[in-house]
C-alpha cells in the first residue's frame, strides 16, 4: 500500500522544477519592469530640470528689485513688471476667493447629497468636460459676459470672475472625488458617536480629505497664475500704469500676458531680456505657490500620525 505522505512528497517534488521555473521568470520580469519605471522615471527627473534649467539660466542672474517692482517701459529700455507682477497675484486671489468655496460646495454636494440618477450623472459629465475645455472659451464667455452684456470693460474683475469660472470645474471634481476617497468606516463612526451631517462632514470628511483637496488647489493656482488666453480677452493686455492699484476695474494685465506681449508684439531693444527675466520671475513664482501649499499637507499629516 502506498504511503499517500510520500506520494504527495513526491508530487510537489515533482512539481518543484515548474515551480522553480516561473519563480525565476517571474522575478526576472519584476527587475525588467522595476528597470523600466527607474529609467522612466530618471528621465523624466532629468527632462524637468533641464527645462527649469534652460528657463532659469538666462532671466534668473540678471533680476534686480528695480525690474520686480518698476514699471514697463513701451519705448524706453530697461522697463520692469512691478504692476504685472501685482495684477497676477491679485487676480489669482481673486479667482480663489470665488471658486474655492463655490468649488468644494458644489464637490461636497456631488459626494454627499445628490441623488444617484441619470440627472446628476449627467451633471457630472459635464463638469468633467468643462475641466478640459480651452482656456480661450472661458475668454470668449468673459467678453459676452462683461465687456458685452455688463459694458464694464477689460477689468480685473472681469479677468478674476473669468479666471474663477476657469478653476471651478476642477475644483469640483477634485472636492467630490476626495470626499468619496474617505473610508465609509470613517462616516459611519461619526454618525454612531452622535454627530450630525454637517458635524461628519465639516469634522470627519474635510479634514481626511483635505491632502486630495489642497494639492487640487495648487493645481488650479499654478495654472491661474500663469494663464494668459483667458486674461487677454477679459483683462486686456495693458496695466493703469500705478503699482499699488487695487481698483477691480482697472485694466489689469498680468505676467504670462506681459510675457506674450514683449515676446511678441513689443518694440523695445531689449524685449529678449525682458521676456527672459519676466519667465524666469513667472517660473519661480509658480514653484513657490506649488512649496507654499506643501505646507498645509504637511502639517495635516502629522495631524493625522497623531
Amino acid at each position: 500500500m502506498k504511503n499517500p505522505i510520500s506520494a504527495s512528497a513526491t508530487g510537489t517534488t515533482a512539481a518543484n522544477p515548474f515551480r522553480r521555473d516561473n519563480k525565476g521568470f517571474n522575478r526576472i520580469n519584476d527587475r525588467l519592469f522595476s528597470g523600466v519605471i527607474w529609467t522612466a522615471g530618471v528621465l523624466i527627473i532629468a527632462f524637468i530640470f533641464g527645462l527649469l534649467y534652460l528657463i532659469l539660466q538666462d532671466g534668473l542672474p540678471k533680476l534686480t528689485w528695480d525690474f520686480l517692482f518698476g514699471l514697463p517701459s513701451e519705448i524706453d529700455e530697461g522697463g520692469g513688471i512691478g504692476p504685472t507682477l501685482l495684477n497676477s497675484f491679485y487676480i489669482l486671489f481673486l479667482s480663489l476667493l470665488i471658486s474655492i468655496p463655490l468649488g468644494m460646495a458644489a464637490g461636497i454636494y456631488l459626494a454627499e447629497f445628490a441623488p444617484d440618477n441619470k440627472l446628476i450623472g449627467f451633471v457630472r459629465v459635464c463638469v468633467e468636460g468643462l475641466a478640459s475645455v480651452p482656456s480661450i472659451i472661458f475668454g470668449l464667455f468673459g467678453i459676452a459676459l462683461f465687456v458685452e452684456l455688463f459694458q464694464i470693460g477689460l477689468t480685473i474683475l472681469g479677468g478674476a470672475i473669468s479666471l474663477a469660472f476657469l478653476n471651478l470645474p476642477v475644483l469640483t471634481r477634485v472636492t467630490e472625488e476626495s470626499i468619496r476617497a474617505v473610508p465609509a468606516e470613517q462616516k459611519s463612526a461619526s454618525f454612531a458617536l452622535g454627530a450630525t451631517h454637517l458635524q461628519t462632514i465639516t469634522r470627519a470628511l474635510i479634514p481626511a480629505a483635505l491632502n486630495g483637496i489642497i494639492t487640487g488647489i495648487c493645481l488650479v493656482a499654478g495654472r491661474a497664475f500663469g494663464e494668459s488666453a483667458v486674461i487677454i480677452l477679459t483683462a486686456g493686455v495693458t496695466t493703469s500704469g500705478e503699482m499699488w492699484d487695487f481698483s477691480l476695474f482697472s485694466p489689469g494685465e498680468t505676467l504670462a500676458v506681459h510675457l506674450w506681449y514683449v515676446q511678441s508684439e513689443a518694440i523695445v531693444s531689449d524685449a529678449q531680456e525682458i521676456a527672459q527675466k519676466a519667465a524666469a520671475v513667472l517660473v519661480f513664482v509658480v514653484l513657490l505657490i506649488n512649496l507654499l501649499f506643501r505646507i498645509p499637507l504637511w502639517l495635516n499629516s502629522r495631524k493625522t500620525r497623531r
